[in-house]
């Protein structure tokens, strides 16, 4: 690669993929938000939990430290989700079609853990949302050229 390769313009995004970059980096905020939101109400769902305990051996301590350690590693799988969402929706915006690709495998991991796991909260749902629609600005017909197909060799 010789020095004039470095210093190639990129051609400017078109607007939905401009549109689609601020909408993934909204869909990461609010998905931060609403799990730290779920993670300083864990109060009540550990009082839930506790008084729906029958079992004598869980202690309410062990419910609580529990709990808490759960919606601390959602809290921290959001962070890491949101993080790779602005990363690989930066380099969508610089026209890399394999970012658009992981993006939706990203969004499709979220929808699943979301519905599966039930771990979802009206914000989530949200960020989901924002998600999805920053996905399908990427993949409109009028955006293709942006993202071209790399050749095998």
């Amino acid at each position: 690669m010789s020095e004039s390769d470095d210093l190639v313009e990129r051609p400017e995004p078109p607007r939905p993929v401009q549109v689609s970059f601020w909408l993934w980096v909204a869909s990461a905020v609010v998905l931060v938000i609403a799990y730290l939101v779920v993670f300083l109400a864990r109060q009540q769902v550990i009082d839930t939990l506790v008084k729906a305990n029958t079992n004598t051996q869980i202690t309410p301590d062990k419910i609580a430290s529990g709990t808490t350690v759960l919606f601390a590693m959602l809290l921290v799988g959001s962070v890491s989700f949101a993080a790779f969402f602005v990363l690989f929706a930066w380099k969508a915006r610089q026209g890399t079609r394999s970012a658009r690709t992981v993006l939706t495998v990203l969004v499709a991991i979220t929808l699943v853990f979301q519905f599966v796991m039930q771990a979802y909260t009206g914000i989530s749902l949200v960020a989901t949302l924002l998600g999805l629609v920053a996905l399908a600005l990427m993949y409109i017909p009028s955006v293709q050229p942006f993202f071209p197909k790399v050749s095998r060799r």
